[in-house]
């Protein structure tokens, strides 16, 4: 059975779908997406979402291409047309069709697309295993607090780490630890959780919001400032978090393991605690 995605108002099969090259997300990267994730054939974190889409809208000067209050009815709708019961709805505007020019087009509508992917959230294998990371350079723009779909340099991270026989690339930049190429990173030392500060170098995520919420709740301490790569391979533990991991378990950095190689107490906790919030929200 084909998927059904979303194109500018349509549920049409992933076949038929057609963009223009003149999209000036196809031609510049200009515009900015979401990736909300799907439990119990619900999305979760959906508030989150809403408000960082609108967020980054605004601080790139994009209109809505719907109102508010039809965003996640569409998106749950392209989630129930293709019986996701676990995965997620991946959504991106851009600034229209136009002419290639730089400078913004005037009265052009915006571009609305989307889709869907079924993937396990909860039941991952490497949530027990761990996972390792690579150091890499930070090469962004200035603006990464905004999700943009210029996503070059987080491209060319993610490969590196590949190549290098591992899941993620760990960015960093003046010698501390920016984040990861699709996720946040962390570090846990003498059991308080140390994570970089929000700023335009980090994107404000989604995760990292929660889990800091999460650690307050539960009196587990945290820190936010940043590290560096000799400080994480000095930590009791180390993780990572994004739509699609949750909490996962760091257990090498550059081929070196952190502390015992295994997940550590901090991370399963934070990792339980997280999943029980997702199965109370999506009622499972």
């Amino acid at each position: 059975m084909s998927r059904i995605v979303y194109v500018n108002g349509a549920y049409v099969a992933e076949q038929d779908a057609k963009v223009s090259i003149f999209d000036r997300g196809f031609l510049f990267g200009d515009g900015v997406y979401e990736v909300i994730p799907v439990l119990n054939s619900r999305l979760v974190e959906s508030a989150h979402a809403v408000a960082r889409i609108d967020r980054s809208l605004g601080e790139i000067g994009m209109a809505w291409p719907c109102t508010i209050d039809e965003y996640l009815p569409i998106l749950e709708e392209l989630r129930a047309r293709n019986n996701v019961v676990e995965g997620y709805v991946y959504m991106q505007v851009t600034r229209g069709v136009a002419d290639r020019d730089f400078a913004f087009p005037a009265n052009t509508p915006t571009s609305f697309v989307g889709f869907t992917s079924s993937k396990a959230l909860i039941d991952n294998p490497k949530a027990l295993t761990g996972v390792g990371v690579v150091s890499v350079p930070d090469l962004r723009w200035k603006r990464r607090d905004i999700k943009s779909i210029n996503l070059l340099a987080q491209c060319l991270a993610k490969q590196e780490a590949v190549s290098r026989g591992a899941f993620e690339g760990w960015m960093h930049e003046d010698g501390l630890v920016t984040e990861g190429a699709s996720s946040s990173a962390y570090i846990v030392k003498d059991n308080k959780i140390i994570t970089r500060g929000l700023s335009n170098a980090i994107l404000p995520a989604i995760r990292r919001k929660v889990i800091i919420a999460l650690a307050k709740e539960h009196d587990i301490a945290l820190e936010e400032r940043p590290f560096s790569i000799a400080e994480a391979l000095a930590a009791d533990e180390a993780f990572l978090s994004s739509a699609t991991t949750i909490v996962m378990p760091v257990v090498t950095i550059d081929g070196q393991a952190v502390a015992d190689g295994k997940p550590g107490r901090v991370t399963k906790l934070m990792r339980r605690l997280y999943i029980e919030m997702l199965r109370q929200e999506a009622d499972c």
